[in-house]
C-alpha cells in the first residue's frame, strides 16, 4: 500500500494510531521506528502518530485526502462505513481506496500472528526483522503469562 501510495501522491504521511479494538503486539513508538526503517527507500513517504479521530489530523496536516487498503469484500464493508461517517463529520476530506495486491488479498494480521506463534516463516508477508520482533514479543508474552 505504502509502495503504492507513494507512486500515486506527491508526499503521503503514514499516520499511525492506537487501535483498541485490536490486540498490540507493538507500541505506537515501535511501530513507527519499524515502519520509519520500510519506508526509508521512499524519499516522499514520512511517518506520523496521532490520537483521535483521522479527520482531524488530515485538516491538522493541512491535506484532504485519505487513503486506504482493502484487502476483501468484509474490509470494503468497514471501510466503506468509515468513509462514509468521515464524510458525514468532514465533507471536504476524500477517501481513496487502493485494491491490496492478490498475494496479500486473504492475509490478516491475526492469521500471521497465530501462524508465526506456530512457526512459520512469515517472511513472505512482513520483513524478517520484524517478523523476528514479533517472535520476540510473543516468546515474552507467553513467558509472562506462564509465569504471572
Amino acid at each position: 500500500m505504502i509502495e503504492r501510495g507513494s507512486k500515486i501522491f506527491d508526499e503521503l504521511i503514514v499516520a499511525v494510531a492506537d487501535n483498541t479494538s485490536k490486540e498490540q503486539y507493538f507500541t505506537r513508538r515501535e511501530r513507527v521506528s519499524q515502519i520509519k526503517k520500510i519506508v526509508s527507500k521512499y524519499p516522499n513517504v514520512t511517518v506520523d502518530t496521532f490520537e483521535g479521530l483521522l479527520i482531524n489530523y488530515v485538516r491538522k496536516k493541512g491535506t484532504n485526502i485519505i487513503l486506504r487498503g482493502i484487502r476483501t469484500i468484509s474490509d470494503f464493508e468497514y471501510e466503506f462505513q468509515m468513509a462514509l461517517t468521515n464524510r458525514a463529520f468532514a465533507p471536504d476530506i476524500e477517501t481513496v481506496f487502493v485494491m491490496s495486491c492478490e498475494k496479500y488479498s486473504y492475509i490478516s494480521s491475526r492469521l500471521l500472528k497465530e501462524a508465526i506463534r506456530l512457526g512459520a516463516d512469515a517472511s513472505l508477508f512482513v520483513p524478517s526483522a520484524i517478523q523476528d520482533e514479533l517472535k520476540k514479543k510473543m516468546a515474552r508474552n507467553i513467558s509472562a503469562v506462564r509465569n504471572g
